[in-house]
C-alpha cells in the first residue's frame, strides 16, 4: 500500500484529499507544515505538495526532494501562470494541479504518477451490494444495477461511489458535495439533490431503495455490502 504525503495548510483540503486517497487504497500522511513535511519524506512514496505554505516555501521543499532522490511529487497550488507551472516542473515536480481542483482527478493523477514510477497499487476489486443487485468496479470506473451497465456522468459516479463506501451510513449534503465536487463548492449542498434525482432516474424502478433519503440529514446506500468469496 503506497503512502501519500499531503502537505497542505488548509485543513478542509487536507481532509478531503485524505478521504479520497484512503478510499482509493492509499495510506495517507498529512501535515500543514513544510518543516514537518521534510521530516516525513522518508515515509512517503509520493508527495502532494502545496507551494504556498506558511512556514517554508514549497519550492524549497521541491529542491530538497530533488536532492534526496527520485520521490515523485504532484504540486498543488493556486499559482496558475504558465511561468509558475514551468518553474515547478523544472524543480522536479512530476505533475501540477491548480486550485480549485477535483479531488477525484487528483487521485487519478496520483495513480498515474505512481504507475510511471512502478508503485501503483493493484486496482480496487469490484464490490457487490444487495445480493448482487448493484456492482461497482472502481478499477473500471463502471457500475451495474440488476445486470445493466449504468451510463453515469462523473458526478453521478462519484456520488454512487461515495455512498457505497459505507453502506447504511448517512452522508450529509455537505459531506457529499465535498466528496463529489470538491471543497470549492462548499455552500452549494443543495446541488446534491439534483444529482441524486438524475442518478435515481438512471437507476430506474426501485432507485429510492438503492440511494435512500434520510429526511433532514442526507442520503445513504440502502443495500448491504455482499461478502467477498
Amino acid at each position: 500500500m503506497p503512502t501519500v504525503l499531503v502537505v497542505e495548510d488548509e485543513k478542509d483540503i487536507r481532509e478531503v484529499l485524505r478521504r479520497y486517497l484512503e478510499r482509493a487504497g492509499f495510506s495517507v500522511l498529512t501535515t500543514p507544515s513544510g518543516a514537518e513535511a521534510l521530516r516525513l519524506l522518508p515515509s512517503a512514496d509520493l508527495v502532494v505538495l502545496d507551494l504556498g505554505l506558511p512556514d517554508v516555501d514549497g519550492t524549497d521543499i521541491l529542491r530538497e526532494i530533488h536532492r534526496l532522490g527520485s520521490l515523485p511529487v504532484i504540486v498543488l497550488t493556486a499559482r496558475s501562470s504558465t511561468e509558475d507551472r514551468i518553474r515547478g516542473l523544472e524543480l522536479g515536480a512530476d505533475d501540477y494541479v491548480t486550485k480549485p481542483f477535483s479531488p477525484h482527478e487528483l487521485v487519478l493523477r496520483v495513480q498515474a504518477v505512481l504507475h510511471r514510477f512502478g508503485g501503483v497499487p493493484a486496482a480496487d476489486a469490484a464490490a457487490s451490494y444487495g445480493d448482487g443487485r448493484l456492482r461497482i468496479d472502481p478499477g473500471l470506473h463502471k457500475a451495474w444495477l440488476d445486470g445493466n451497465l449504468l451510463d453515469l456522468t462523473p458526478t453521478e459516479w462519484d456520488l454512487l461511489d461515495a455512498v457505497a463506501a459505507s453502506p447504511g451510513r448517512v452522508y450529509s449534503r455537505y459531506e457529499l458535495v465535498n466528496r463529489v465536487r470538491g471543497y470549492e463548492y462548499a455552500g452549494y449542498e443543495r446541488t446534491i439533490d439534483s444529482h441524486v434525482k438524475n442518478l435515481r432516474r438512471k437507476l430506474g424502478p426501485g432507485a429510492a431503495e438503492v440511494v435512500e433519503t434520510v429526511t433532514g440529514v442526507g442520503y445513504r446506500l440502502g443495500l448491504h455490502r455482499d461478502e467477498r468469496t
